[in-house]
């Protein structure tokens, strides 16, 4: 192995050993006490340090890198305090993740350091976000993302270099082909012969370096990193490597022919960058040892103090309140009493447009929002007031967008996701409920992303355009959900949700758009999230709903006035407002709740299921549900009707009076 010294101090060569043969001697501790059953599991990255440590160190230390499993020497160069590494590991309060998750699936913006979660490709697009929130702010970063070869077979990869490559984004992807995803050989995971092919095909620069050659890593990211802090571009760096272990520990390595352990074992990267030193007379043997002791010392000591962190006693209250930052959401009213006519699709850009003046770090994203105005015109003359890079065209790649959401919260900024339709959704929904959901919960850091979902039918769109898939997010704990049903909730609602620092998924009925038009404040104001709104007091029957189910509930009441039904709009879906249930359930004793979506697995049925449970002796009658049919939503306009709850809504109240 030749190694290139190029103008590198000896101190600096020296550092550079140091820094590769602290994660070295860790691992080997890591593997004694997985052996001992002092940590659960272990990814070791033996014979991967160089690239670790070789891009770590060649960065400034408040750019970002977003390193993976086998990436300890990330970690360490950052100087991230042994005791805490370790607590980490354990499981331990002082660990980065107060034990909520293990090994390196953490966060630190004090280190600047953003880890992965177990899904690999979607720290890619996060990667993508902090470069993009770099760019917009003046910032000269770099910023670096690891991919294993075999995550890059992930849709997020193609995502994130594509958006990377068409924003001009200063990202760093750093490649490890170490040859095999787990046990999955290259050959298995892809045709071409390097990464280094993939470059052109996406516009942007890539080059090989040898990846058990620290020297080589270094220079090449920092020539890179260089690079881009004058001229932001994405540019792709293959290190070709090899790992020396299982994919984890437990999975061994029978599946390698042992004639490639043979051969790179001979390229180690840290006892060939050790011959080197001592070849070239940098440092010494006696040198050498006395670091190895002070190192196993210092790996010592901080086991020590890590076995020392002692779990307090468990508050669930607390485990629960740090699903997000703490926000509390008021009503805000508008400065004037000037009001006008708006529909519901006005009033929703008219609340954006206003954030938009409030929040000077706010951006929206999406397909077709940016010249075109949207597909539903929400943003229409938008660019002409705030600018492309305030309001940007995405390529088609939800899942790269919503996490660039995340990357530009690591960042402070706010950002505004626009699905085309509710139901594409789903390309990105991984970001939402492992990324977005679970951010602040895992390591503190806030996701401050609304993601905007056309949703409903009633338009003869079909089962891709239609569907009401709020229930989706019911059950992802770290999520807040919204459903307008009128204007003026439209636009105080997403207005709220802008300000909240948390994800929110704010969901708007396309067939309210422009059939539905009230007087509402011209000014800013906000509707409380987690409120709902009594629409109309009764005694008789409660109806619980939201959303375009609201007013099918009113054409039910008008149909049989001399019922005196209690209409709740619920409009904020998580956290749902019990407090407001619960006094009309106590009060009128017979409940209906409804939702647009299909009834099996809906809203209704948690909703139901607490009534149940807390109101049960206030009841006298069976808590009764209306939803839409059990299939995927037609196209045909008759059978649309059908498949919607609208008429079933008025027999069951019918019903539920007759109990």
């Amino acid at each position: 192995m030749q190694f290139d010294r190029k103008k590198l101090s000896n101190s600096k060569l020296i550092n550079l050993y140091k820094q590769i043969l602290l994660p070295r001697l860790i691992e080997e501790k890591m593997l004694i006490l997985l052996r001992q059953n002092k940590i659960s599991k272990w990814f070791s990255g033996i014979g991967q340090e160089a690239i670790s440590v070789g891009s770590a160190a060649a960065l400034e230390n408040d750019e970002y890198i977003l390193p993976m499993h086998r990436n300890l020497g990330v970690f360490t160069t950052r100087e991230i305090p042994l005791s805490r590494l370790f607590s980490q590991f354990q499981g331990k309060m002082q660990g980065f993740t107060k034990g909520r998750d293990r090994s390196f699936h953490f966060g630190t913006n004090e280190f600047h350091i953003v880890g992965m979660i177990s899904h690999l490709g979607p720290q890619l697009g996060v990667a993508d976000g902090i470069a993009l929130a770099n760019k917009l702010s003046g910032e000269n970063k770099a910023t670096l993302v690891f991919s294993g070869d075999g995550g890059s077979s992930e849709g997020d990869f193609h995502e994130a270099l594509n958006v990377a490559a068409v924003w001009d984004l200063p990202v760093i992807f750093m490649i490890e082909n170490n040859g095999y995803g787990l046990s999955t050989p290259s050959n298995e995971q892809f045709k071409f012969k390097n990464f280094i092919d993939k470059g052109p095909g996406y516009g942007m620069e890539a080059i090989k370096v040898d990846g058990n050659n620290i020297l080589d890593v270094y220079h090449a990211v920092d020539t890179a990193a260089k690079k881009m802090r004058k001229n932001p571009k994405p540019i792709l760096i293959e290190a070709m490597t090899f790992r020396m272990r299982g994919h984890e520990e437990a999975s061994g390595t029978k599946y390698v022919p042992q004639e490639l352990f043979d051969k790179w074992a001979k390229k180690d990267p840290v006892d060939n960058y050790e011959q080197f030193l001592l070849k070239e007379k940098i440092i010494s043997q006696e040198e050498i040892n006395d670091l190895r002791a002070e190192i196993k010392a210092n790996i010592n000591k901080g086991l020590k103090l890590a076995g020392e962190d002692v779990y307090p006693e468990l508050n669930t209250d607390q485990q629960v309140a740090d699903l997000f930052l703490p926000h509390e959401s008021k009503a805000t009213a508008p400065k004037s009493d000037k009001k006008s006519p708006k529909r519901y699709v006005d009033a929703i850009s008219d609340g954006l447009k206003q954030s938009f003046e409030k929040y000077p770090e706010l951006v929206i994203m999406g397909q077709d929002v940016a010249d075109y105005g949207g597909v539903f015109k929400i943003t229409e003359g938008f660019i002409d007031k705030f600018g492309k890079d305030r309001i940007r065209n995405t390529p088609l790649c939800e899942s790269a967008i919503i996490g660039i959401g995340l990357g530009m919260s690591i960042k402070k900024q706010k950002s505004v996701i626009e699905m085309q339709f509710a139901d594409f959704v789903t390309c990105g929904f991984n970001q939402i409920v492992n990324n977005l959901a679970k951010s602040h919960y895992r390591w503190g850091q806030n996701a401050d992303v609304v993601v905007r979902m056309p949703t409903g039918a009633g338009v003869a769109a079909g089962p891709f355009h239609s569907q009401s898939n709020e229930a989706w997010f019911f059950h992802t704990p770290g999520l807040k959900i919204v459903f307008p049903s009128n204007p003026y909730e439209a636009k105080g609602l997403l207005a709220a949700a802008i300000e909240d620092p948390n994800p929110v998924m704010y969901f708007e009925h396309k067939a309210l758009y422009r059939s539905l038009t009230d007087e509402i404040p011209d000014d800013y104001y906000t509707v409380e999230i987690g409120k709902a709104n009594i629409i109309k007091e009764g005694t008789d029957i409660t109806i619980i709903t939201y959303g375009m189910c609201v007013h099918w509930a009113k054409e039910a009441m008008n149909d049989l006035s001399d019922l005196s039904v209690e209409l709740i709009d619920l409009r904020t879906l998580l956290p749902w407002d019990t407090e407001t249930v619960e006094k009309s359930v106590l009060k009128t004793g017979k409940v209906l709740i409804c939702n647009e979506d299909c009834l099996t697995g809906s809203i209704s049925g948690e909703i139901a299921a607490w009534i149940s449970e807390n109101c049960f002796e206030a009841l006298d009658a069976p808590v009764m549900r209306e939803g839409s049919l059990d299939t995927p939503v037609p196209f045909n306009a008759d059978l649309e009707q059908n498949f919607l709850p609208k008429e079933r809504i008025k027999t069951k109240l019918k019903k539920l009076a007759e109990y």
